[in-house]
This record gives structure tokens, sequence and C-alpha cells, in this order.
């Protein structure tokens, strides 16, 4: 099963420490952002991984072939990544997954090893990783059907209405991911690049299963403030995270 990293964002908000290196190289503890999430699909058995990179890719680069020399690393360069968004750097990721199963995070979340071996070994073959909870305004959020199946996701919904937030770790099945291709080109070519790829999985929800794991037990963080960088230093500080 192949591994997908978006980690092509500047991170403006987060000036002045991203003035000069990607966010997910940004230390929490004695770690990178990144080397939790590497470390957790190592421990899951996933070692092919593509990177789509952008903002200082040759410095993210050069960190992850020399940390991790056994992980099978492929880099994927997002050029536009100062005026696009996740969605164009999954969509020109999608000859690595149109033909096959594949995971797909974001390099700004911070979770302990255990939330990726859940989704691994989710008896869905299609499925979210959500932190049940009241959501605010900037939360990716979703919204459940029956039998956990998501039947909406977005920024954009009612809060109140919401089930809880995607963390950004998902595992698609083959079925999905080649309906999540044609689906990211059609908004690409609708004028889409600065969407987030969750507007292209809403628009397939109508026609193909997708489902959510609940892993509000764990404790889990996307880094976009310096005060949630903060608080990941804390966090990492639990028994979790050691």
């Amino acid at each position: 099963m192949n591994v997908i990293i978006l980690a092509a964002g500047v991170s403006r908000r987060l000036y002045p420490l991203t003035y000069n290196q990607p966010k997910c190289l940004l230390d929490v503890g004695e770690k990178a952002i990144i080397d939790y999430q590497i470390q957790a699909l190592q421990e899951s058995g996933l070692n092919r991984i593509v990177v789509v990179v952008g903002y200082y890719r040759e410095r993210l680069m050069e960190y992850l072939q020399s940390q991790y020399p056994e992980v099978d690393f492929q880099f994927i360069v997002n050029h536009h990544f100062f005026e696009t968004n996740t969605a164009y750097s999954v969509f020109l990721c999608r000859e690595e997954f149109e033909n096959g199963p594949f995971i797909l995070m974001n390099a700004d979340v911070l979770y302990p090893r255990p939330v990726m071996k859940r989704i691994v070994d989710s008896e869905h073959d299609s499925v979210l990783a959500v932190e049940v909870k009241p959501c605010g305004r900037e939360e990716v959020k979703v919204i459940e059907g029956a039998s956990k199946r998501i039947v909406a996701i977005g920024k954009e919904l009612i809060q109140e209405n919401a089930l809880g937030e995607f963390i950004g770790v998902a595992k698609f099945s083959e079925s999905f991911s080649r309906l999540f291709a044609e689906s990211l080109e059609k908004l690409i070519q609708a004028g889409g690049k600065a969407d987030y790829f969750e507007a292209a999985i809403h628009r397939m929800l109508s026609k193909t299963n997708l489902y959510y794991e609940d892993v509000s037990d764990f404790p889990t963080i996307e880094i976009d403030f310096i005060e949630d960088l903060d608080k990941a230093k804390q966090l990492v500080q639990s028994d979790w995270f050691n």
C-alpha cells in the first residue's frame, strides 16, 4: 500500500518559525513533526512513501533521505505551492494512487502511533480518522449518516450538524482511489487549484461509501498556529508518544 504525505505548503501562519523551513520540520519535543508520522508508518509496515514537496523542498528531501535511508521515498514537486492548496498537490500524485489503495495524510498532524494502526487495520476499506467533538469554523468537519458512513465533509459545514473533525489521516480503497482521481481532475479543471482535497471527496459521497474511525481517545492536533505548536510540545510528553 502506498502512502502520500502532503508537505508542500508555506505555513505563513507560523512565521517567523517557517521563514526558512517547511512546517513539518519544526521540532516538537525531541523530534520533528514528520518524524512522528514516518515512525508511525514504519511501525505499521508502510515503507513506500510519496511526499509532495514545494516550500524549501531541498531541505525536506535531504532530511528524510538522511534520517530514513531504509524508506523508499518518492518526491513529487508542487512548483505552484504559493498559489495552490492540497487538492492540487494530491492531483499531482494521481498516477501513484489511482490504481490501488493508499494512505493519505497531511504533514502537519501530530498523533501517536496507534492512530495509524487503527486506520490501517480498520474493517472499512475507505476510512477517515475523525476526532468526535464540537467543531469550530476553521476545522474540516464531517457529517455522519447511518452505520458510521460519512455523508458530507468540508470546512463550511454547519458546525452544529458536524460529528467532529477530520484530522487529516485517511485510507482509501482501489475503487475509491479511482473515483477520487477523477473527481480531483474535474475539480482542478473547474478552477479548484486553491481548494482543499476534501472538496473532491465531498463530491463523491453520493456515489461511494466512506466511513470513519473515531480516534478521539488519542491526543491529536493539527499544527497551524504558534499555540498549536506549544500544545503539541506538551502532548509529546505524555505516555502516548514515549
